[in-house]
């Protein structure tokens, strides 16, 4: 079947352009919307694999017998709006008679013929590079994909212009819903205040010197979420020893830092708790010693002596060690104590009620030193805590400030509460005669510890009140001047 000899094309007639398609793997077709009558040119057959007798030559032929269904839709809004501009051609699939259905590229150009109106178009084979084409896009859903689970993405800043590129899974990490395009400055502002300067650096240096760089920092959300991420560059040099370009890694490991971090102060406590609980060991079992050596040596004088005189000064004695030895193991019973109440569980504890207890029980010190004692607990008014604890952090706290008060003034205490983020503190500052941290900064929490000349230290507190905060996740930091006062934060939670 020929087509129409009509000049539509200058200088050639639709049989030449035809024959010339031929050649080059295409075909053409011809639909006269009228009529509905069809031809095809030889290489259309041929790229389907049909010879012109084995399948008829019709509109509805094609339609119904070598199209493919799915793309029946696509092929219609094709050829109903023929040459007109920005309609890209139809990616159609045909079945060919040896491979199956393949993939085809058809465009469509509406002439008039006789006054009546024509549809020709140019079909060319497109399956091995459309198949190349969804290999590539799979591979790179999956490596999308993989950026997402694994919340990493890549960057890429022109040296010359400083332009910046980032991939869609960047964006998801600064929680940016819209991709905007960002220029290194601004992406640079998200990150914590410190970290700036430390990744304009590494940029600069990697651009000037051409040197690497992997930083972990914490970034800023547009959603104020405070993570840590990691930023790794490397320098594009090219063959002139130039940086023309730094590519890298951007990746939120938020969780596994934070575990990280967790995990190493749980090992920095832990080694801290064994070596305090072998000086325990070490003091406990010296004082026993001593207490047990002395009592005997005075028991043994005591049989020894007849006087009644030189019996009953020996028996003070031998009462005043029982005493000691005594109290001893009331320290070694509370501090194994602390252990055990854990598992009684926690409970709502009201800061004031606890608080306000505690001045009752101590309202005879307060008055005979003239203590001032502020609190404020209205910024985390509640806590789940052992409310024994709480109740022994006050009483530790506000005695020791009013045992080592300053003797040329009265105390000033002031206790306060904090919540930040999920943490919830409690501060105790005084203005006491304060304590010499460069001195006995670590020996501050020791068992019988005392760092002053006052009678009724006995150095069990501190060490009681740091077993009972950290038996529970807690912890303690000190702040001190000496002549000037003392500041505790103690992370309860």
């Amino acid at each position: 079947m020929s087509f129409s000899e009509d000049n539509k094309f200058p200088g050639l007639s639709i049989t030449h352009i035809a024959h010339i398609f031929n050649n080059m793997n295409a075909g053409i077709w011809e639909y006269n919307t009228v009529t509905g009558n069809a031809k095809w040119s030889a290489g259309f057959y041929h790229m389907l694999g049909y010879h012109p007798d084995e399948i008829a030559c019709s509109y509805k032929s094609f339609f119904e017998n070598l199209l493919y269904y799915h793309d029946k839709e696509v092929f219609l809004k094709a050829i109903n709006r023929p040459g007109q501009t920005n309609v890209p051609p139809a990616h159609i699939r045909l079945l060919t008679r040896e491979n199956g259905y393949q993939w085809f590229e058809s465009t469509s150009y509406l002439y008039t013929v006789d006054n009546e109106p024509v549809i020709y178009g140019i079909l060319k084979n497109i399956n091995r590079y459309k198949l190349a084409e969804f290999r590539l896009d799979q591979k790179y859903f999956e490596c999308s994909e993989m950026g997402r689970i694994a919340k990493i993405g890549s960057w890429e800043i022109d040296a010359a212009t400083t332009k910046l590129k980032l991939t869609r899974e960047i964006y998801n990490i600064y929680e940016l819903q819209t991709p905007v395009e960002l220029s290194v400055d601004e992406v640079i502002s998200f990150f914590e205040p410190k970290y700036r300067p430390l990744i304009t650096q590494a940029i600069n240096d990697a651009v000037k010197y051409c040197k690497p760089f992997d930083q972990e920092v914490l970034l800023r959300t547009a959603r104020n979420n405070v993570i840590w991420v990691r930023t790794k560059g490397v320098p594009v040099i090219n063959d002139y020893g130039h940086c023309i370009a730094v590519r890298g890694v951007f990746q939120d490991i938020d969780v596994i830092k934070k575990r990280g971090l967790s995990m190493q102060s749980s090992i920095n406590l832990l080694d801290d708790q064994n070596k305090r609980l072998q000086n325990f060991a070490y003091i406990v079992s010296h004082n026993l010693r001593s207490h047990a050596g002395n009592l005997k040596f005075m028991v043994n004088l005591f049989e020894e002596t007849n006087e009644e005189d030189d019996q009953a000064e020996i028996f003070a004695h031998i009462k005043t060690i029982s005493e000691s030895f005594m109290a001893t193991m009331g320290h070694l019973e509370e501090i194994v104590k602390i252990q055990s109440e854990i598992s009684k569980g926690r409970k709502t504890v009201n800061f004031e009620a606890i608080f306000n207890n505690v001045l009752s029980a101590l309202k005879a010190d307060i008055k005979t030193t003239g203590a001032t004692i502020h609190n404020d607990f209205s910024n985390c008014p509640q806590i789940d805590y052992i409310p024994a604890y709480l109740e022994s952090i006050f009483q530790n706290f506000i005695t020791n400030a009013l045992k080592y008060k300053h003797a040329e003034r009265p105390p000033v205490i002031n206790c306060h509460t904090q919540k930040i983020d999920e943490h919830i503190y409690l501060l105790f500052e005084d203005n006491g005669i304060g304590i010499d941290l460069e001195k006995y900064g670590d020996q501050l929490f020791g068992l019988y510890k005392t760092f002053h000349q006052n009678q009724d230290a006995k150095g069990i507190g501190l060490f009681m009140t740091r077993n009972q905060v950290e038996a529970l996740g807690g912890s303690i930091h000190v702040d001190s001047t000496v002549n000037v006062g003392t500041k505790f934060t103690i992370r309860l939670v």
